[in-house]
């Protein structure tokens, strides 16, 4: 990876670092909270029974998930501050490991669903970052990933402002651009879905 792309990775790891102790209350945390609801109907939608959670964060998804004894959970995050915070609120049960969304580290076929909330505009290798969560998926195990969306024209003048960003935000996404990420990763049956005003869900699944 270049330098620039590392640099986005830097970044977003900074941000949340400093964000962890108070990450519920900022604004990045509450944009999150509002696609819990989604991305957790999406996981008992597909009766998934093993997710991992890419960019788990201080891990409430995953605590509300654990609510449900049916589902094996586990979580990756490039911030040891956001685990450190997710692993007083978890269960020992719950598999946490400090990660890159490009080198997950598992095995093949583990999982029969991902869920990336918050998260997936932040990789500046974003195909890369797919084809390495279709790996950890088992056969027909489903991807689903709720971002941030900005109307055009707002969404090109916005993503032409990241890169002089501190966040570590790398792209905001239009319906066809994921879409085709997803599809040209290997996935099909795409499913894309507004959430709100600035957030959508997209679901797929990878037929191995």
């Amino acid at each position: 990876m270049n330098n620039s792309k590392e640099l986005y990775k830097q970044k977003s790891k900074q941000t949340f670092s400093n964000q962890a102790s108070i990450y519920e209350s900022t604004y990045n945390g509450k944009h999150a909270g509002k696609l819990y609801r989604s991305v957790i109907g999406k996981v008992n939608s597909f009766n998934c029974k093993k997710v991992l959670d890419v960019g788990c964060g201080t891990g409430t998804i995953l605590s509300l998930l654990s609510k449900n004894n049916g589902i094996n959970l586990s979580g990756v995050d490039l911030s040891e501050e956001m685990l450190s915070v997710a692993k007083q609120k978890l269960d020992d049960k719950i598999e946490l490991k400090i990660g890159d969304s490009e080198q997950l580290p598992w095995k093949n076929n583990i999982f029969d669903a991902i869920i990336c909330t918050d998260s997936f505009h932040h990789y500046p290798e974003p195909k890369k970052a797919l084809r390495e969560m279709a790996r950890v998926l088992d056969t027909n195990g489903h991807m689903i990933i709720a971002d941030p969306w900005i109307i055009t024209p707002f969404r090109q003048v916005t993503n032409l402002l990241l890169k002089y960003s501190s966040s570590g935000d790398y792209k905001i996404y239009s319906k066809s651009e994921i879409s085709k990420l997803l599809f040209e990763s290997g996935f099909d049956d795409v499913e894309w879905t507004r959430i709100n005003y600035n957030s959508f869900i997209v679901t797929a699944k990878f037929s191995k």
